[in-house]
């Protein structure tokens, strides 16, 4: 079990520089350190000589990926790759455009995003696989039918549709809730009802059908057959036998999911006025802030490598007969 941690850690590592790679192509693909002193400095402000100060400020005087001007190592040191992304993997995400601490923005606005997620994720998770249970009960009927049907229907709406719809709908023609913005201890429960109600309807339509399918494919098989030839009840069977053994699919994606609950929700905590992760990012884009944008893609992408982990880790827990090579 070590063994396999340690080695899968160490696989890490290189998926981590090439991630770190490709988002820095892309950045500076479609942005210079030009744009990104034009876009800080204003229109007014922009001469050549604000802009030259304003890159050597920051450290995007140099070179993007090769310093040849330089001797030796500093070839590589001396460049905005090396002295901007590789320092994330000491986790030092270094400070914003704006002059804030990145990390200290993280431990921030962690927990409005955790306030969000879990109990979408939770409440969802039991919606979704009650749902399922009861269509795979009822297969075959027309109970079944309809609830394959809502369950595509849903998910061929967009999301930005329920939230809209319940925007319009809850907040403003009902008034129950507010219809955007954020507090901060037991305020926040009535800014996040809203949210967590979309978050969970837009979720079932996918998350049902998918479950649906893993139970109807546990209940073709010979184990199950034999529990009802030995009288059995339907109920018992599907409970006590079917959920059970549909449990190491299960737990492939929730497990995988639940790292990522901490990067938040980009489009929920942007229309909802959440100061989470999310919203975070996506100012961060919009602003051409690159230092958040790689420390976000960064901590994302070490959080599913951990997902995959807990993932493999997790099916020895299920059923004792995995065996990790």
């Amino acid at each position: 079990m070590i063994a396999y941690i340690v080695r899968r850690t160490l696989y890490a590592i290189p998926i981590l520089i090439g991630i770190n790679l490709i988002t820095f192509a892309l950045f500076f693909l479609v942005n210079t350190p030009e744009d990104m002193a034009r876009m800080q400095l204003g229109v007014k402000r922009v001469t050549p000589e604000a802009m030259q100060k304003w890159k050597e400020e920051r450290g995007y005087d140099k070179p993007l990926l090769w310093n040849g001007t330089a001797a030796g190592a500093a070839k590589f040191t001396g460049t905005i790759f090396y002295e901007k992304s590789l320092k994330l993997f000491a986790f030092e995400f270094g400070r914003a455009e704006d002059n804030r601490d990145i990390w200290n923005e993280i431990k921030t606005r962690m927990w409005p995003s955790l306030a969000l997620a879990i109990p979408v994720f939770l409440v969802g998770l039991a919606v979704n696989i009650t749902f399922a249970l009861g269509m795979a009960f009822f297969r075959a009927s027309y109970l079944d039918l309809w609830g394959v049907v809502l369950c595509v229907a849903m998910m061929s709406i967009s999301s930005l549709f329920y939230i809209i719809g319940g925007q319009y709908l809850i907040s403003k023609l009902w008034h129950l809730v507010p219809i955007s913005g954020y507090e901060g201890g037991t305020d926040a429960v009535k800014f996040l009802v809203l949210p967590v109600l979309i978050g969970v309807i837009g979720g079932v339509g996918s998350g049902s059908r998918w479950y649906r399918t893993l139970f109807l494919e546990e209940m073709g098989k010979d184990y199950v057959r034999t529990a009802r030839a030995k009288g059995l009840a339907e109920s018992t069977v599907l409970f006590r036998h079917v959920l059970k053994n549909a449990m190491i699919p299960i737990l492939t994606g929730v497990v995988v999911v639940i790292p990522l609950l901490f990067m938040g929700s980009l489009i929920s905590e942007s229309f909802f006025g959440i100061p989470g992760l999310g919203s975070y990012t996506i100012d961060a884009i919009q602003a051409q802030d690159f230092a958040v944008v790689r420390a976000m893609v960064f901590i994302g992408s070490v959080l599913y490598i951990l997902g995959l982990l807990l993932t493999d880790l997790s099916y020895t827990l299920v059923d004792p007969r995995v065996r990790l090579n």
